[in-house]
């Protein structure tokens, strides 16, 4: 039986584990440019300069760099009212960096890993596993890995990044099923190349996952810990693609993973992969979110939404489930025959819509499912009345982690106000000034207002912290791994603080009554609102 002490170990296993997926590709890209010799040479160096030096994609090479801040090795200084940024070395950036090439081998695993959703696990992969596998064993040759060295940190990068798509993997594929979990199992019940998948239960057997006796495996209690968080991985592990492209986002062409209409195939990204990670993240913000449903919907029917409108409704699973708290756990849930619950769906992604429809149906839940942006609430509101006769103005608006998801949009007006964001932000590679970036989701809220101010909107958010903060709680938080995956991919993720700032200035001031943040510290990376105007 894990004691309460051994699982908050284990968690910080899992922050590890995801901060090298970020760190590994990150750092090696940079040391096989001679970036990190350089700023080894030079001590403190602007950002500006820097990029001159290696004629770098300047917003990538500014995520790159504050990652490494994340991870303690550098120190960030940013003048928010300059839009200057430079970074400097510290007592840790050489003993570090000199520990960089070690990752050479994990990444170039990458361009296996990267192929584990379609491909499996090949020959050609096993083959290279099997030799990672070996060097691990003598801890890639280091000896001082004491917790909280810069060795024991490497190696656990290393670590996460050889083991954290095998768990995605055999979590969506069934090797965490209730069969396997609660008792032993040979390898050829699971796999068709049983001699070479003895080798990953082995490699997982070093980590203490499994005992092994003979031809049988058998999970132990650290391993089943880490089975019923292998969604945990899922998110980070998606954005392989990118991972993988690191040297050409940062040096080379910016656009290496820009598709040409939203209808193709993302290229930065497995989205199935990360609906399955988004998954079983989002069970815990959901225990909150029915609260805050239960609430409204108990209320007197005059003063309750008519329905509610999902934007960004992907598959369609976050409908379903507001309905059935609504159904089952409310007194309008009672009364839906007298008030029907209108139910809107709205997503930019035409592959999303025809899911949803088809989830729906399924799920015998009549509900609206329409095309929407979420940067043009105008022209949703327009097609709601004229289409539907619906006024947006009367339904609850939620949306799961989107709004730092919408396609940039320079902001018209400038409010020449400093931001107090620590983030690095890139369009296409061009760096984005802090400023841009508040002022930018200050006009976004701006234009939903009209349409939330009376029922509001219900809101899930991922923010991003300080990297200090960061940096002095290693294995508290994943902000290292959600700092990469969405700076890489022109994403804008704020602080708490500052977003709840930005949404004030707009006229949304978060409901006291239900703001609630994860965790409930000043690592708080996710946090859930109820934006009000009145």
């Amino acid at each position: 039986m894990l004691t309460k002490h051994d699982k908050e170990q284990l968690r910080a296993t899992i922050f590890r584990h995801l901060d090298g997926i970020a760190t590994a590709p990150t750092a090696y890209a940079l040391q096989k440019r001679g970036v990190l010799q350089y700023l080894l040479d030079h001590k403190n160096i602007s950002l500006e300069n820097i990029t001159k030096q290696f004629n770098a994609n300047a917003g990538y090479l500014n995520v790159a760099l504050r990652i490494l801040c994340a991870q303690g090795w550098l120190n960030q200084h940013i003048d928010n009212a300059t839009h200057t940024v430079s970074f400097e070395t510290n007592a840790q950036s050489e003993k570090a960096f000199k520990l960089v090439p070690l990752y050479e081998d994990a990444v170039n695993l990458l361009n296996y890993s990267v192929k584990f959703p379609k491909e499996r696990i090949g020959p050609d992969a096993f083959h290279v596993l099997e030799k990672i596998f070996k060097k691990f064993e003598t801890n890639f040759g280091l000896s001082n890995v004491k917790n909280n060295t810069i060795e024991y940190q490497v190696l656990k990068h290393i670590e996460g990044v050889i083991a954290a798509p095998i768990i995605v993997l055999l979590g969506v594929n069934g090797l965490f099923h209730k069969y396997f979990m609660e008792a032993s199992f040979r390898a050829q019940e699971y796999h068709s190349n049983p001699e070479s998948f003895k080798k990953i239960l082995d490699f997982l057997s070093h980590l203490g996952w499994f005992t092994k006796k003979k031809d049988t495996y058998q999970f132990t209690d650290e391993g089943l810990f880490f089975a019923k968080r292998a969604s945990a991985y899922g998110v980070t592990v998606s954005y392989l693609p990118t991972f993988v492209a690191l040297d050409e986002l940062i040096f080379g062409n910016p656009l290496v993973l820009k598709t040409e209409s939203v209808s193709d195939t993302e290229k930065h990204v497995d989205r199935e992969m990360n609906v399955w990670g988004s998954g079983g993240a989002h069970a815990t913000y959901f225990k909150i979110i029915d609260d805050i449903i239960i609430n409204l919907f108990n209320k007197p029917i005059d003063e309750q939404p008519k329905g509610i409108l999902d934007m960004g409704c992907g598959n369609g699973a976050f409908i379903q489930h507001i309905f059935d708290v609504i159904e089952y756990k409310t007194r309008r849930g009672k009364l839906l025959d007298e008030y029907p619950l209108l139910l809107i769906g709205a997503d930019f992604n035409q592959a999303a819509l025809k899911v949803t429809r088809a989830n729906l149906i399924k799920a015998d839940i009549w509900a609206k499912v329409i095309w929407g942006d979420i940067g043009r609430p105008d022209l949703l509101a327009k097609d709601l009345k004229v289409d539907y006769n619906i006024d947006l103005k009367d339904l609850l608006n939620v949306r799961t982690f989107l709004d730092h998801n919408r396609i940039w949009e320079p902001p018209k007006n400038l409010t020449q106000t400093n931001s107090h964001s620590t983030g690095a932000y890139a369009f296409q590679g061009e760096q984005i000034s802090n400023n841009l970036v508040e002022d930018s989701l200050l006009e976004h809220f701006i234009k939903w207002k009209p349409y939330v101010e009376r029922f509001g909107l219900l809101i899930i958010e991922l923010h991003t912290i300080n990297p200090k903060l960061t940096a002095a709680n290693l294995g508290k938080t994943a902000a290292t791994a959600y700092d990469a995956t969405h700076g890489y991919s022109d994403q804008y993720i704020l602080e708490v603080d500052v977003f709840n700032k930005v949404a004030t200035q707009a006229g949304l001031r978060p409901d006291p009554n239900y703001f609630t943040r994860f965790p409930n510290n000043e690592l708080a990376s996710v946090s859930i609102n109820l934006l009000k105007g009145k």
